[in-house]
């Protein structure tokens, strides 16, 4: 009974003053909505980096040579035999170069890469209609091509394109496949491009040796030993240490990962100390409160109201301010993540742990600034406060 007068009696305060109450709120409001608004696109756009890199390949590693030792490149020979290393399940040299591709009237400049039949379970690309390269096309420098998806509609709209001639860079290549569709990732899409045996590649992009090739291990956890024994390799191969470069798309999403959540973390306190803020004002109006009511407190002390009756009905009004302005400020925090999903150009995650977190927060901050106040109501003397005008 004497809990649910309390509660009624902090309620009727509150709703007596509410424009008071709205802006002793306000605080609240903002560091909650602020706080999930934060975190909210920051793991968004984590997750995007991530996907982002995991489409180049957890379980492949991309080597460049990049010239600065006796030897400039390799030959597809030394590239393929890095295929017998242990962890290894897949070589795949690439030639790249863009070319200028024509259909009838229709033209696109377009990546060209040159590769072996090994990229299609390396890189896991597959063709959707046709076939793939084969070793007799590679052995015979055959003018054949695959072709993108997105390539594929800019230059024969909606026709099959497999069979049909194409023109690159004046140089007449049937097309054998039409890729599948794979999206696009941090090195730009996947569904532009076109692709030749390599050896053809050679002398169409007038091109020695290989500069770049990928390896796919046999599973992600082999990628530091096979990293390992390739730069011993290379190094052997190449004379120079720095006449090469390893990239493993598993080092960059761990780095990207904790780039961005030290962001979102740092973001995410900037936003919190307004929940600060507004518990200081929750306490500060709740001080006012006291010394308006004074006389008031008197009075029920003075008819028996104990020193726990006064404490509670406070503590409630504090509590009260600060879970409501957390429920709105929870409102207006998903609303902000959503308005913001529908501009960003990837998918907005909602951080749904953050709102349990934000809400248990400001009902912590009820109790913590609401202590003083409250127990400073409850410790008032019945004559002192009966004096007070």
């Amino acid at each position: 009974m004497i809990l649910f007068q309390s509660i009624r009696m902090a309620l009727l305060s509150v709703i007596g003053n509410k424009i008071r109450s709205f802006l002793t709120m306000l605080g609240i409001i903002i560091g909650v909505s602020s706080v999930i608004l934060v975190v909210s696109v920051g793991m968004s756009y984590n997750n995007q980096i991530s996907d982002q890199f995991s489409g180049l390949g957890t379980d492949l590693l991309t080597i460049s040579i990049i010239g600065y030792g006796a030897t400039t490149s390799l030959t597809t020979e030394q590239t393929m035999a890095y295929g017998q290393l242990p962890g290894v399940s897949g070589v795949s040299p690439v030639i790249s170069g863009n070319v200028t591709a024509k259909n009838r009237g229709r033209n696109a400049d377009v990546p060209l890469e040159g590769v072996m039949p090994s990229y299609e379970h390396v890189k896991d690309f597959h063709v959707q209609s046709g076939r793939f390269l084969l070793n007799i096309d590679n052995q015979y420098r055959q003018k054949v091509a695959l072709i993108g998806s997105e390539t594929a509609t800019k230059l024969f709209g909606m026709e099959n394109p497999v069979g049909k001639d194409i023109r690159l860079n004046g140089d007449t290549f049937t097309i054998v496949g039409l890729l599948r569709t794979k999206g696009s990732s941090l090195m730009g899409s996947n569904d532009d491009k076109i692709l030749i045996p390599l050896a053809t590649a050679e002398r169409f992009l007038q091109t020695k040796g290989i500069q770049s090739f990928e390896i796919k291990t046999t599973s992600p956890e082999q990628i530091p030993m096979v990293k390992e024994e390739l730069q011993a390799a290379l190094t052997t191969a190449l004379g120079d240490p720095s006449a090469y470069d390893i990239f493993d798309a598993r080092e960059m999403i761990e780095s990207m990962e904790k780039t961005s959540a030290l962001l979102s973390a740092s973001l995410a306190g900037i936003a919190g100390i307004s929940l600060i803020v507004g518990g200081i004002g929750i306490m500060n109006i709740m001080i006012v409160s006291v010394n308006e009511r004074t006389r008031e407190i008197g009075i029920r002390k003075a008819i028996g109201a104990r020193k726990s009756n006064i404490l509670l009905q406070f503590m409630i009004e504090s509590i009260f301010l600060s879970t409501l302005g957390g429920l709105l400020g929870i409102g207006t925090g998903l609303g902000l993540v959503w308005i913001v999903g529908q501009f960003i150009p990837f998918p907005i995650q909602y951080a749904w742990n953050m709102v349990v977190i934000a809400f248990a927060f400001s009902f912590a901050i009820g109790v913590l600034f609401g202590i003083i106040p409250a127990n400073k109501a409850a410790r008032l003397r019945p004559i002192y406060a009966l004096r007070t005008d």
